[in-house]
This record gives C-alpha cells, sequence and structure tokens, in this order.
C-alpha cells in the first residue's frame, strides 16, 4: 500500500491571504497545507478519501489519473467542497464514480450537490454511484474497509482502517470500543490541530496521548493549523516515531 497525503490542513484559523503568522510566511514548502486528503494506492486499485475544496489541484500536483472509489469521513465543507472536479474522472474512466459515505453526509450531498443527483440531469454534471454504509467494514474491490467512528464534539466522524494502516482526522474522543479496531496498526495517522485546547479537535498533546496509548510503529499527524507551529520546530518536538505530515509525502507500508 501508498499512501499519498494529498493535503494535511484546514479550514480552522484566520485565512492565509490575511494571515502574517510566522506559518503562512513560512518559505518552508512543508508547512504549505491544503486541506486535508489522501490517496490510496493498494495494488492496482486507486481510492481517496475526502475530496475538500483543494481537491482538483491535489490530484493534477499528484498526477493522478484513475480512481476506483471515493471515501467520505463526514459532511463538513473543507472535506467535500471539492466532488464536482470528479467529472473529469468520469470522462477519463467513462463511468459513474463510487461513493461510500453514511446517510447524514449522503444527504447533505445532495443538498449541496442537487444537480449531481436529479432525475434528469444536465450534460457534464458530476456522475456519482452512491454507496451508504454504517458503522461495520465493507469492501470496495476486495479491500477491506473498517469505519472507525470517533466524535468531532458531537458529530460522529468515520475514521478507517485498511489493513495495517489506520487514517483519522476531525476527531477530539475515541471510544475503547473504537480504539479496540485500532489495536495492532502498524501505522496511525490522527489529526492535530493546534498545540492550545481546542473544542471539537485533538490539539497536539492529545493526540501524543492518543499515539502512546495505540502504540503503532510509525504516527503522522495531519489536519494541521497555522497555529500549530512551524513543521520543523514540531517535528523537533516529537517522539521518535510520530511526524508531522506534509503534502505530497507518500509512506509505503
Amino acid at each position: 500500500m501508498i499512501v499519498t497525503f494529498l493535503g494535511t490542513g484546514t479550514s480552522q484559523g484566520v485565512p492565509v491571504i490575511a494571515c502574517q503568522c510566522r506559518v503562512c510566511q513560512s518559505m518552508d514548502f512543508h508547512d504549505k497545507r491544503l486541506r486535508s486528503s489522501i490517496h490510496l494506492q493498494i495494488e492496482n486499485r486507486s481510492f481517496i478519501i475526502d475530496t475538500g475544496p483543494d481537491f482538483r489541484q491535489q490530484v493534477l500536483r499528484e498526477k493522478i489519473s484513475k480512481v476506483d472509489a471515493l471515501v467520505f469521513t463526514h459532511e463538513h465543507k473543507d472535506h467535500t467542497a471539492g466532488l464536482d472536479d470528479v467529472r473529469g474522472f468520469n470522462f477519463v474512466q467513462k463511468m459513474d464514480m463510487p461513493l461510500y459515505a453514511r446517510s447524514n453526509v449522503i444527504g447533505q450531498l445532495k443538498t449541496e450537490f442537487a444537480y449531481a443527483f436529479n432525475d434528469n440531469k444536465y450534460p457534464g454534471v458530476p456522475r456519482l454511484e452512491v454507496h451508504a454504509i454504517d458503522n461495520s467494514p465493507f469492501d470496495i474491490h476486495g479491500i477491506r474497509f473498517i469505519p472507525i467512528e470517533v466524535l468531532h464534539l458531537k458529530l460522529p466522524v468515520f475514521g478507517y482502517r485498511i489493513e495495517d494502516f489506520t487514517y483519522i482526522t476531525d476527531a477530539n474522543h475515541i471510544s475503547d470500543r473504537e480504539m479496540g479496531k485500532i489495536a495492532g496498526t502498524k501505522v496511525l495517522v490522527i489529526n492535530a490541530l493546534q498545540q492550545q485546547p481546542h473544542v471539537s479537535h485533538f490539539n497536539l498533546e492529545q493526540a501524543l496521548e492518543v499515539i502512546a496509548k495505540i502504540g503503532p510503529a510509525q504516527a503522522y499527524l495531519t489536519h494541521i493549523s497555522h497555529r500549530m507551529g512551524r513543521h520543523r520546530e514540531v517535528a523537533d518536538m516529537l517522539p521518535e516515531n510520530v511526524h508531522v505530515a506534509y503534502d505530497g509525502l507518500k509512506i509505503t507500508i
């Protein structure tokens, strides 16, 4: 499995266009973070988790020419807003795009992208093949996805475990039951918004506590706001097996 971080950032905080902080003004490419999303290559299959506002820019940057399915964590705009740009894959692949999400996420997508779900579709709109999922394992082309339900304040959000890889974003609580699904994972990706406490996201200290409890061989922090600090400074603060993810990072599992 090859995991590519399409984006490791968040919409939280001051817009970059107006921000004069040290991170937003940094010349280090590690500090240039688009909205959080990952690309998974497993055997000859290609999957993307979440299509944020930067979806088109991300897939062009990584030269992703094929996507077998989209999987969504939750319905917030910074994870769904780029769905319209799936139409390019419709055109090239000559197929409707399979989309996997829980029912409330599908409902939100049908509201925001109503034109893609109309019975009489305008030519050229995104073509989607919708699959409703719940908190039970499901397969896509023989690849098993295990949902991990976490809380984003009070909103249930899905993380996913695929083989020995686990991806969790937009969380500030994981129940003991769901933690059991993560046990034994070799690589964990988890959100760490900033160093200060936050109402709906793990901060750095809390994310490190979760990582220590799970004990993966390697862990990566994502969904990072500019309030976290510069990449290099944060990296120097972390345990040996914990890393600050960055846009374009590829890891092989």
